[in-house]
């Protein structure tokens, strides 16, 4: 039987290197590069980011701290898709959100994300489960009422299923908020001064449920918060200062 040779190894050529910052970002829950975001203003132009670079690993929790009119709810709102950079990239899960139009970026939140806002959003003329209930709907989920009305249990809010926010105090909105944004299981939660709008005893119950349920679900947490004790919590922290990353 004829003997074949074998080529030499040193004939077969190297696989590129990929660089490691590179890897981070394609396997990483967030990867931020280059991220800036001008606005026009009375005296001609306003920088509000300065190319910001960082990367938010999967199931990471992060506090993003800093001084009121840092960037701080700009930079949360541009993690989501809410508004464009003036230059940059925004990686969420791998996916170049500003690569995407505006249905596109929609259509990412509502499989990717959940938000809590400091002033809770909800809406007023649908009932605390209604508004859980909203995210489940509009993914076309079947048994959407049982899984927010489990969700609002979760929350400690059996009893108030069928109430308007107006009949809800601010705690309560904001659990409500915490359930709506948990109930479809997204693997990213960005949350901004969720306890802003609260008293110390009622924003660390919210605080403690929001960590709690992070946990249960595995997701990756990022919240903007002036609370150090707050921040303290997360795994990691970073600082804006007039824009940039300190």
């Amino acid at each position: 039987m004829p003997e074949f040779p074998i080529a030499s190894s040193s004939f077969i050529p190297d696989s590129p290197a990929i660089p490691a910052a590179e890897v981070r970002a394609a396997t990483a829950a967030i990867a931020v590069s280059g991220l800036c975001k001008r606005v026009a203003d009375a005296s001609g132009e306003l920088t509000i980011l300065h190319s910001v670079d960082f990367t938010v690993q999967k199931a990471e929790t992060l506090a993003i701290v800093g001084a009121s009119g840092s960037g701080k709810s700009t930079l949360l709102g541009l993690l989501a898709g809410l508004d464009t950079p003036s230059e940059g990239k925004v990686l969420l899960d791998g996916s170049d959100i500003f690569a995407l139009d505006e249905d596109g970026r929609a259509a990412l939140r509502k499989a990717k994300l959940g938000f809590v806002f400091q002033s809770f959003q909800l809406l007023p003329h649908l009932t605390a489960v209604e508004n859980v209930m909203l995210p489940l709907e509009l993914s076309g989920e079947s048994n959407a009422k049982r899984r927010a009305e489990e969700m609002l249990g979760r929350v400690g809010l059996s009893s108030r299923l069928k109430h308007y926010p107006k009949y809800l105090s601010g705690g309560e909105q904001q659990r409500v908020a915490l359930a709506r944004a948990f109930v479809s299981q997204p693997p990213l939660l960005l949350a901004d001064e969720p306890t802003g709008s609260l008293d110390a005893a009622t924003g660390e119950a919210v605080i403690q449920l929001m960590f709690e349920l992070n946990r249960e679900h595995g997701s990756t947490l990022v919240l903007v918060t002036h609370d150090s004790s707050i921040a303290a919590r997360c795994k990691r922290t970073i600082t804006i200062a007039a824009g940039r990353l300190v």
